[in-house]
This record gives C-alpha cells, structure tokens and sequence, in this order.
C-alpha cells in the first residue's frame, strides 16, 4: 500500500532558493561535453534516530535538511540493514549484506556471507558510474573493509606508533572506484582526532588543534565540488559523516544551544515529538501509532537527570553541526550552479544506538584509552564526568535511544523498525515531479541505491569485472517514485543480523524472530506501524507462509550458513 500526504501548510520551514533546471538523459555511450546526466550525492548519517531531524518531529535544529525536505520529498518507509558496516555494503553494492560479504562485522568469520570486507563478486556505484564516465569521490566513514587487530592497537589508536595500512589497501574506497577519499577506514572515531584517516591512501599522520570530524569532511565535500564542476562530467559523490554516532563529542558553543532542552526528561521530549509528527502527516493514514516505552525508568525518579539532559544535549549538537556543514555544501552546489542538476539523497545507516558505550573496555578495537598525547580518555561508567570534551567517552543509552527512534519500538541492531527503518530525504529540482514536500510510503531500501543510480547515469550493471563474476544486484530504482509516488516494489525485503531476523512482503505485512530461540512474531504495519501488536497466533498460515518466504530468501542471499 503507497499513499502521499502532502506536508502541512501549518509547519515553519524556511525559504530556500531552489529553481528548477531542465534534465537530459545521455544515450549509452562516452560522456561529452553535452553531458547532461544529473549528478548524485548520497549523504549517510550515523546512527540517527527517526525524529531526530526537525521535518520528521523533532526539536533539533536542522533548517538546511528541513529546507531539502520542503523542497524534495521525505520516505517513512526507507529500510537499512540495522547496523553500520552491513548497511554500507548494501548502499554501495546493491545487494543484501551476506552476498556483499559483510553479514556481521568487519571480521573475517571465514564463511561466505561473512568475510568482514566486501568481496569482489558485487561491484560498487563508484565502480559503475566511474566506467560510465562519472568523477567519483567519497568523504567520511568507510567501515566496509576487514579491520585485523593488532598486537600493538592500543598505542595505535592513541596514534603514538605508526602502520602504513589500517586495513588491505585493495579494500580502500580508491581500490573501488572512487577516484578521491578523504575519511577513515575504521568504523568509530574521536571526532578531535579520528583514528584510520586516510586522504587517498596515505595515512594522515597529524591534524590542527581545532580539527573537528564533521567540519573537516565537509570541507573536503566543498572541495571536491568546486574540483568536479569545473569539468563536463557528471559526478558521483559519497558524503558519510560520523555523527552522531558515540562517542558524544561536540564543539562547547552547539552544545550551549541545547543545554536546557533536555532537563524536562524522556517523557516529555518524546511525548512531544510525537505531537509534532502528527502535524507533519508521516503516518497520515494512522491517527494513534506511539509505541510504548522500552523501559520503566522515570525522569522525576533519575539520579542522573544532570548527566543524561546533557548526554542529549550533545546528540543534538552533533547533528545540529553536521545540519551547518551539510548546508556549506549545499551552499557549493548551488554557486557553482549544480544544485538543480544534482540528485541529493539523504539516509541514516540505521537507529540510534542504545549501546552504553562508557561501559566498554577502553583501548580495544576502536576504543582509544589515551588521547595522542597520552592523557587517559575517560570512561565515565558512574556518569561522573559530563561527556561533549576529547577526553569524555560516552554515548546515550536505551531511554534516549528510544525517544530518537521514536514513534518506534528498540533500536539499532534490532529488526524491529527502531533499528531498519530511518529517515531518507530526495532533493532533485529537475527531477522530482511529485509536490513539494511531499511524504510517501512507498517501501524502499538501501539496495535500492544501485539501482537507482544506473537509471540516472543511464549505465550498464556489469556481469563480469575485473575477471570476477558479479552477482546480480537486488534493488529498485526509486526514480518512478520521485516522479509520480509509487513503482512495483519488491515482493519481499529480508533482514538478518547476528540472528535477529525479519522478512516484509509487498501487502504490508512483517515477520519478527528476535533471537534464534525466540518465537516469531507477525504484524500488519498497514494498520500497526509501530509493531505493536503481535498477531501471530490470530494468523497462523500467514506466518508460516511468511517463515518459508524468509528462508528461501535467507539460503538465497548467503545468510547460510550461518556462524554460531
């Protein structure tokens, strides 16, 4: 079921200066100075939750993605694969995780759905549109390649002793298809000084005393931009910011925005949000979809009310940030006279964390214990030190977690829709024919990227490359909805991570195993968006028609074997 709810007049966006350009597809061959073909520009958060931004409910600041979506089109049924290197694999390729090659994590589990890196029987956007007479450039977190600990990786993520590779070069985005990189191969960094980053392929060995992650990204975005439309071809580029995943580091003066916003507790922010999503008509078909709280702890009752209202405080700044730098770039693109022509999709990788990341051992994989200059990082596991500086480690928690995916149940990792489903802004003034602010509920996919950009780049999908045999890739383009709403979409979605399982058919109807020994659970999101309802026994040859559907899926997309 596909319906569009156009936004609510009532709604305060401001004004953007957006035109309206006209779009020619190239035919199938080399790109000359006649090239019309849109851009593309894919920009990936991390772990931001479904109300996060301001156009789907919530209080954060963020007028240059709320500009985007007034003028574009918002989805509130775009799914991911739950967890970070997973969902980049699917972005970039095309294909469901286990036959990308990262099923789990970036660890080589020696089975092949899960060899930590993905492998080279898919090929990347970056690869296609590059052979299609694209530039391709990326910017950010790369997180899809095997990252081998070493015995010496704790004095390695403090910096103080050098290695030439963080992972197998042939794995770097340079090795697929992008001509530029700028960003880190690892998956978690210190946004004051990001371990594993690279510009191309060279270790970067120092950064200024006011580097910031999210800054510097962005001016490599600009750079690149002002770089790419000096010449006629098209480009493809790749802008995947670490925030607002933890640690909780945020510059003092955002933080200060929002030192007061988060005292009133979970209750009330959520509650709120909620209000505000029902004026902007995200669920405009469902009048009562808040789902219930996942714990039973109360603010009025939190002994902690100073530790955590600043906690969110710095979730908010950091997205309030990467809002600020996302609008510099916009800024580029439309003074180089691009904006118009370009095709701008933004996405989360999946929803916020729950993770109590300052409980975690500190110096091991991605987890620095030390800053460079050996000054111990703090891992506040009592909340005795309030996060935002360097030297803090820190993330949200379940109870917040929660409020950023609200109206959802859970959170990242699960498959339940707090942890797949996020959301996902189009931009294209010269191609978007649905009305301005628009939402639709079309069901889309991460996979469904590939697709896309081999309809815009009007290129071929490779049978075979570089002597490898590719596998066919699995989504649907998204540009029949951009223009009229609605598309035939997949007769199934599938879902699996570290044994929590979920498959949806094409009539809105979703299957849930959380756990290997749990029981499955069945929903009907054309009337329970929120998971509410479990009516598995109401419907039991639905499910079981279901559970064959997602095994069959399962075998075929090399969820099995699967490791114990």
């Amino acid at each position: 079921m596909e319906k569009i709810t156009s936004l609510y007049k009532t709604i305060p966006f401001a004004a953007l200066a957006l035109g309206f350009g006209a779009c020619k597809q190239a035919q199938k061959e080399e790109p000359d100075q006649s090239d019309k073909r849109p851009n593309l520009l894919v920009i990936l958060a991390d772990d931001l939750g479904y109300s996060d931004l301001g156009c789907y409910g919530g209080e954060i600041q963020t007028p240059n993605l709320d500009r985007l979506a007034q003028n574009g089109m918002r989805f509130s049924r775009f799914y991911n694969a739950g967890r970070s290197c997973p969902t980049r694999s699917s972005l970039l390729t095309g294909l469901y995780p286990h036959q990308s090659g990262i099923g789990r994590m970036t660890f080589d589990q020696h089975l092949p759905g899960y060899r930590g890196t993905m492998t080279h029987n898919g090929v990347t956007i970056a690869e296609v549109l590059k052979g299609a007479g694209y530039q391709t450039g990326m910017i950010g977190k790369w997180h899809v390649a095997e990252t081998p600990l070493r015995p010496d990786q704790r004095e390695w993520l403090a910096h103080q002793v050098y290695h030439e590779e963080f992972a197998p070069k042939e794995n770097y985005p340079t090795y697929r298809g992008f001509d530029d990189f700028y960003g880190t191969i690892y998956g978690v960094v210190n946004y004051f000084d990001p371990f594993s980053l690279v510009n191309g392929e060279e270790p970067v060995r120092e950064v200024p005393d006011d580097y910031y992650s999210t800054i510097a990204l962005s001016d490599s975005a600009v750079s690149y931009i002002n770089r790419y439309s000096k010449s006629d071809k098209p480009f493809f580029m790749y802008l995947s910011y670490h925030a607002p995943h933890w640690p909780l580091h945020a510059l003092e003066e955002d933080i200060k925005k929002y030192e007061d916003t988060y005292t009133v507790g979970w209750e009330a922010i959520r509650d709120a949000r909620y209000e505000r999503m029902k004026k902007l008509g995200i669920f405009n078909d469902q009048s009562d979809f808040l789902s219930n709280r996942q714990s039973t702890k109360e603010w009025n009752d939190n002994p902690d009310r100073e530790w955590d209202a600043r906690a969110m405080a710095v979730h908010a700044a950091m997205i309030d940030r990467m809002d600020q730098e996302i609008g510099r770039v916009l800024k580029a693109l439309e003074e180089k006279g691009e904006l118009e022509n370009t095709i701008i999709l933004f996405m989360s990788d999946n929803g916020c964390s729950p993770e109590i990341c300052q409980n975690y051992s500190p110096g091991e994989n991605d987890r620095p214990d030390m800053l460079r200059d050996g000054t111990p990082m703090i891992y506040p596991k009592n909340k005795e030190v309030l996060p935002g500086p360097e030297v803090t480690y820190a993330s949200l928690g379940p109870e917040w977690a929660n409020v950023a995916n609200m109206p959802f149940r859970f959170w990242k990792a699960k498959m339940y829709e707090g942890g797949i489903c996020t959301p996902m802004i189009a931009h294209w003034p010269a191609g978007i024919e649905m009305g301005k602010g628009s939402v639709v509920d079309a069901p889309c996919h991460v996979i469904d990227i590939m697709a896309t950009s081999l309809e815009i780049a009007n290129a071929e999908y490779p049978e075979v490359y570089n002597e490898n045999d590719i596998i066919p890739y699995e989504g649907k383009s998204i540009v029949p909805i951009l223009k009229t709403g609605t598309r035939e979409g997949h007769q199934v979605l599938g879902f699996e991570h570290f044994n929590e399982k979920a498959l949806m058919s094409d009539d809105g109807w979703k299957i849930i195993q959380p756990g290997s020994k749990a029981e499955w659970e069945l929903y009907d999101l054309n009337t329970d968006r929120t998971e509410m309802h479990n009516v598995a026994t109401q419907y039991p040859e639905r499910l079981n028609k279901m559970i064959a559907e997602y095994e069959s899926w399962a075998e075929r997309t090399m969820v099995m074997p699967k490791p114990d």
